[in-house]
C-alpha cells in the first residue's frame, strides 16, 4: 500500500480545493485501483517481532491497530486536512464525537470555556451540562456581539467554542475578530464548520486553531453515514487530541470513512449548487413571509444583519441551510410541514435532498423553553436544507405548503 507516485504533500498542498477533494489522500495498492480501496480489518500482522515493537514504540511508521490507524481512514484524514488547509486531521465516529473530543482533549477541571449561545442542541448540552459535571466552567454569550468575547474572558479561560453559521438561527460569527482576541490571550479557538464545509469556508485561514466537523453533513452529502473530523496543527492533533482519542475510542469505521471519501469528490459542486438554490428559494420564502409578518434568517440575503460578513467569510456560497419564523407558531409550522409533497420532514442537513424540520420539537427539543428562547429558537421556526432538486419544483412545493398553512 503506497501513495500514488508523485503525490507527496508538497505537491498536493498546491492544488485547489476542488482538485484536492478528488485527488488528495489517494493511496494505491499493487493492483493500481483508481477508486480508493476499502480496508475492513481490526488488526495487522508483522514480518517479525522487531517490526511490531518498533511500530508500537513510535520508532517506525506503519499500522498497528484500527483504533489507531487504518489505511482507508488515513486516506480520508489526509484528504480533509488538504481541503481544510490543515497540517493534520483525525476523524471520529460522528460529528458529536468530534465536538466532544475537540473540547475534552484539552480541558481539565478548573478551566473555563466561552461558547456561542446559538449552536446545535447537543453542542449546547456539552457546554451547559457535560463540561460543568467535570468541573469545567462555561459562559455562553451572544456570538454576534463582538465585544462580548473579550468581556467573557477569565484568567482560566482556555477555549472559545462557536459555530458559524449557527444551527438553527444562522448566526454568523466574525471569525477573524474572535480568533484575534483569543490569540492575544493565549486561548484556543474551536470552530464548528459543519454548516459550511471547507468548500465554502476555511476558518484556519482566518486564524482559527481547531476546526471540527460533522462529516455526516455536507461532506457525505447524501444522508448515508455518520462521521466526524477534527483539524488543526500537527502538534495539536498528535500531542493533544490523539492521546484522548486513542484511549477513549470514538473512531470512525473504515466503511464510513470510504463513503465520506467518495462524497468529498462532489462536495465543491454540491455546496455551490445548493447554496445558489438556497438563495433563490430564500428570496421566494422571504417575499411570502414579508406579507404575513414572518421572519427570514438567511446569511445569503441582504436582510440578514451580518450578510456582508457572511459573504466575506464564505465567498463561494453561504450554504444550503436557512431558517424562517412563522407568525402562527407551532400550529402553523406543523401545518406547513404536513402539507409538503416533495420536501421531506427530516432533522438532517447537508443532504442532496431538500429537508425541512421544526427545531423546537426536534434538534433543540431537549434544551427546554428558556434555553430555546435565549437562542431565538421559537415555536414558529423552521429550518430547511435545500438540496439538488430542480428549484422550480422546490418553489412550487413550498408555495403550496405555505398557502395550506395560511401564509
Amino acid at each position: 500500500m503506497k501513495k500514488t507516485t508523485g503525490m507527496d504533500r508538497s505537491i498536493t498542498t498546491r492544488w485547489r480545493p476542488a482538485t484536492q477533494a478528488i485527488r488528495g489522500g489517494t493511496w494505491r495498492s499493487e493492483h493500481g485501483e483508481t477508486s480508493e480501496a476499502l480496508f475492513v480489518t481490526s488488526g495487522y500482522t508483522y514480518d517479525d517481532a522487531e517490526t511490531v515493537a518498533a511500530r508500537f514504540s513510535g520508532e517506525a511508521t506503519g499500522m498497528t491497530y484500527s483504533r489507531l490507524q487504518n489505511p482507508t481512514v488515513a486516506m480520508l484524514e489526509e484528504r480533509i486536512a488538504l481541503m481544510e488547509g490543515a497540517e493534520a486531521c483525525r476523524t471520529q465516529a460522528s460529528g458529536m464525537a468530534a465536538m466532544t473530543a475537540a473540547l475534552l482533549c484539552q480541558l481539565s477541571a478548573g478551566d473555563h470555556v466561552v461558547a456561542a449561545r446559538a449552536a446545535f442542541g447537543s453542542c449546547r448540552w456539552l457546554v451547559d451540562h457535560l463540561c460543568p459535571r467535570f468541573g469545567i466552567e462555561t459562559t455562553v454569550i451572544d456570538s454576534g456581539n463582538d465585544a462580548e468575547w473579550e468581556r467573557a474572558i477569565r484568567p482560566n479561560t482556555k477555549v472559545f467554542f462557536f459555530e458559524t453559521p449557527a444551527n438553527p438561527t444562522l448566526d454568523v460569527v466574525d471569525i477573524e475578530h474572535v480568533c484575534r482576541v483569543a490569540k492575544s490571550h493565549g486561548i484556543v479557538t474551536v470552530v464548528d464548520n459543519a454548516f459550511a464545509s471547507p468548500a465554502l469556508q476555511r476558518p484556519l485561514e482566518m486564524g482559527a486553531d481547531v476546526v471540527a466537523y460533522s462529516a455526516t453533513k455536507l461532506m457525505d452529502g447524501q444522508g448515508r453515514v455518520l462521521a466526524g473530523a477534527v483539524c488543526g496543527s500537527q502538534q495539536f492533533i498528535d500531542e493533544v487530541l490523539l492521546p484522548f482519542q486513542r484511549n477513549t475510542g470514538p473512531n470512525l469505521s473504515p466503511f464510513n470513512a470510504w463513503v465520506v471519501h467518495k462524497g468529498l469528490e462532489t462536495l465543491d459542486l454540491r455546496a455551490r449548487a445548493q447554496s445558489a438554490s438556497a438563495v433563490e428559494l430564500g428570496k421566494f420564502v422571504e417575499a411570502r413571509l414579508g406579507r404575513k409578518g414572518g421572519r427570514m434568517l438567511h446569511p445569503g440575503l441582504p436582510s440578514h444583519p451580518r450578510h456582508d460578513l457572511a459573504i466575506r467569510q464564505m465567498p463561494n456560497g453561504t450554504g444550503p441551510i436557512f431558517a424562517f419564523d412563522l407568525p402562527g407558531g407551532r400550529e402553523q409550522a406543523f401545518a406547513l410541514l404536513n402539507a409538503l409533497e416533495l420536501i421531506d420532514i427530516s432533522n438532517n442537513i447537508g443532504d442532496a435532498r431538500t429537508l425541512l424540520c421544526h427545531p423546537a420539537s426536534t434538534t433543540h427539543a431537549n434544551m427546554g423553553p428558556e434555553a430555546r428562547s435565549e437562542m431565538g429558537v421559537t415555536e414558529g421556526l423552521l429550518r430547511i436544507n435545500v438540496g439538488l432538486e430542480d428549484i422550480a419544483d422546490l418553489t412550487e412545493d413550498i408555495d403550496r405548503a405555505m398557502s395550506a398553512a395560511g401564509l
